[in-house]
């Protein structure tokens, strides 16, 4: 039990985890002996609970004292692995993908019809995509935990996609937290997304399960 202890508070979860509350204005994680909680507070996103190393008996642990629907887990490990130790009421969602990369100083230029906009504020660093009329054709966002940059919320719109605008935006990032001292980037993937972060050197650290919890 020790070692599972350990290895509960990964270095790579860990700064996931204080990035993503940064990312998302949320209250920093609490420290737990399985991983760590953290308080979202949201409709339907109440809490979520991280688990670097979901074992058997933690699950067993955890589904038994969790009954506020609305719970979430973001257990680091295959839905294989871990659905079969979840009770009724926990809705298993589609597969994440934990990646992480080295971070280069490398900033790419807009494409033309657009223009590249990067702004901080609160500690998260949003660039943008934006067309003439100053519409957002693509984004995403940034916040650091130590030397770790962690990405979220990228996203194209519909009318602009497959232009390599995310490609844009994800090489944007990277610079912009190389230069601000980041040395590695960590984001958690869709499966759609996990195929485009691969062809720009990000690669897999751990499959993430999600679950949430509909009905006590």
């Amino acid at each position: 039990m020790t070692e599972v202890l350990k290895q509960a508070h990964s270095p790579v979860v860990r700064a996931w985890v204080e990035g993503w509350v940064i990312s998302r204005s949320v209250p920093r994680p609490v420290r737990e002996p399985w991983g760590l909680r953290v308080d979202v507070g949201l409709p339907g996103h109440v809490a979520r609970h991280v688990l670097a190393t979901p074992t058997p008996e933690i699950l067993r642990h955890l589904t038994r004292t969790l009954t506020v629907p609305g719970t979430w887990l973001k257990l680091c490990a295959p839905v294989e692995s871990v659905a079969p130790h979840l009770p009724p009421g926990w809705a298993v969602q589609e597969p994440e993908y934990m990646m992480t990369t080295p971070l280069v100083r490398d900033a790419p230029a807009a494409p033309p019809g657009y223009t590249l906009a990067v702004t901080t504020r609160s500690g998260v660093t949003v660039a943008r995509l934006l067309t003439a009329a100053g519409e957002v054709a693509a984004r995403g966002q940034f916040a650091v935990a130590g030397t770790t940059a962690v990405v979220d919320r990228v996203e194209t719109a519909a009318g602009h996609r497959r232009r390599g605008l995310g490609t844009i935006v994800m090489k944007t990032i990277a610079a912009t937290a190389a230069l601000r001292g980041a040395r590695t980037g960590v984001l958690v993937a869709t499966a759609q997304g996990q195929a485009l972060y691969e062809t720009l050197g990000w690669r897999l650290h751990t499959p993430v399960t999600a679950a949430v919890l509909t009905s006590a």
